[in-house]
């Protein structure tokens, strides 16, 4: 037996059946629900608000708004005030408040509405409605009145044929000719996002300015002291460099620093100083190096000057060099300030390797100068023709250790306080 069913013979009025439907009533609710504006708009007033729909060159709200203030100014007097509620406008043109404020922004900025100061009532004082009026540019595109210098197609083929330079010219004059971008809505939506007076959670800290945080500064007193410095002509960070080791040392270091940022010191100058001067350590530590590099790479080795008149042999060790010329009997060490004047020349190129051909040349030179012994035994087989050769006339030995003797006397007696005609006679007795 189907007990589960709706009807069932012999069930009568123990299960009642649902209610029926009232479709003709569900039907009228429905019609009303989808009910739209039936009220004709006269043609002008019509051609407007397509028009206004159909502006490239402004916003899609601000079209929506501008299509909206067309369907509700008096078509007879297009430059008479909109008397409208805010409710009417933003319910034609399905906006917001907010976002009707800002479509009113856009239509002003591109020179389409004009809005009127609010003003007062004479009686009671209080505040009036703010009126909105076409401008004469936004009543020609629309439509409501004629164009006074309408466009020829010989004017249109013209200006298409302009240099691209004079065609952006113009999008600059008029804004209603510029292309929407393709990215971005155009107008002044974003202009609002980042106002000046908005107050922005600072970063972090520089890293060289971290360590003002041990000092006892806190983080927004080290910005603050940033903004200070720049008002002063400095820069925090070279304050704090040139100066950390008596702010360090300080007992009030805040109130030190701020007295650094008053002063007339320039704290850059001294930075790029130091700077500078560890830069040049840096260099000459860097060439010491080098040249030791240069040294300990040629030890032991044999060099010649370019005309092989000179012979330079460094140690074993690099610690000194032997430089002998071919006019001396022997070599003359160096052991210390040798290795930069030597790494220079071998670098220029003024020092040459020793060959055999070298060491060759220069023993030829050595033994073709006349040593110091032949010289002497020269001079003792002939003494006459050296002596007539050199001219020299002995020295006064007696007279001079006589003059000296009366000197010292002098000076002895000088010292001593005695008389100046005393001192005088060297022989005299006292």
């Amino acid at each position: 037996m189907l007990i589960a069913q709706r009807f069932v013979a012999g069930e009568g009025d123990d299960r009642p059946s649902p209610l029926e439907i009232d479709s003709p009533s569900l039907d009228n609710e429905a019609l009303e629900d989808f009910a739209c504006d039936r009220s004709n708009l006269p043609w002008i007033v019509f051609r407007a608000a397509h028009r206004a729909n159909h502006i490239a060159a402004i916003p899609s709200r601000s079209r929506a708004l501008l299509a909206a203030l067309a369907r509700t100014v008096d078509a007879q007097k297009p430059y008479a005030a909109i008397f409208a509620r805010r409710e009417l406008l933003t319910g034609r043109a399905l906006q917001s408040m907010r976002t009707f404020y800002r479509s009113l922004d856009d239509l002003a900025e591109v020179g389409l509405i004009v809005r009127a100061p609010q003003k007062r009532h004479g009686d009671a004082g209080l505040f009036g409605r703010a009126y909105i009026h076409l401008t004469e540019k936004a009543a020609e595109l629309l439509g409501f009145v004629e164009e006074k210098n309408p466009r020829t197609l010989a004017e249109t083929s013209k200006s298409t044929s302009e240099s691209p330079t004079n065609s952006e010219a113009d999008a600059q004059q008029d804004p209603l000719h510029m292309r929407p971008s393709a990215t971005v809505a155009d107008g002044g939506i974003y202009k609002d996002l980042f106002p000046k007076n908005q107050k922005r959670q600072p970063g972090t800290l520089p890293l060289d300015l971290q360590r003002l945080l041990s000092l006892g500064f806190h983080k927004f007193l080290v910005f603050k002291l940033m903004r200070e410095a720049k008002q002063h002509g400095k820069l925090l960070t070279e304050v704090v460099e040139v100066t950390w080791e008596h702010l360090s040392a300080a007992k009030r270091p805040i109130s030190y620093l701020r007295s650094l940022l008053r002063s007339s010191v320039d704290f850059g100058h001294q930075l790029r100083s130091h700077h500078a001067k560890i830069h040049e350590q840096r260099a000459r530590a860097n060439e010491a190096k080098a040249v030791d590099d240069l040294v300990a790479r040629h030890v032991g080795q044999v060099f010649y000057d370019e005309g092989i008149e000179r012979r330079f042999e460094i140690s074993a060790d690099g610690g000194e060099i032997a430089i002998r010329d071919y006019r001396e009997p022997r070599a003359r060490m160096s052991a210390t300030g040798w290795k930069p004047n030597f790494a220079a020349a071998l670098r220029a190129g003024r020092l040459l390797n020793a060959s055999p051909s070298h060491d060759a040349s220069f023993a030829e030179k050595c033994s073709s100068v006349p040593s110091v012994a032949s010289v002497r035994v020269r001079t003792e087989s002939d003494p006459n023709e050296g002596a007539t050769k050199s001219n020299i006339k002995p020295a006064p030995t007696a007279a001079i250790s006589a003059r000296l003797q009366d000197m010292k006397q002098l000076l002895r007696a000088t010292c001593a306080g005695v008389r100046k005609d005393v001192a005088a006679q060297p022989n005299a007795q006292t």
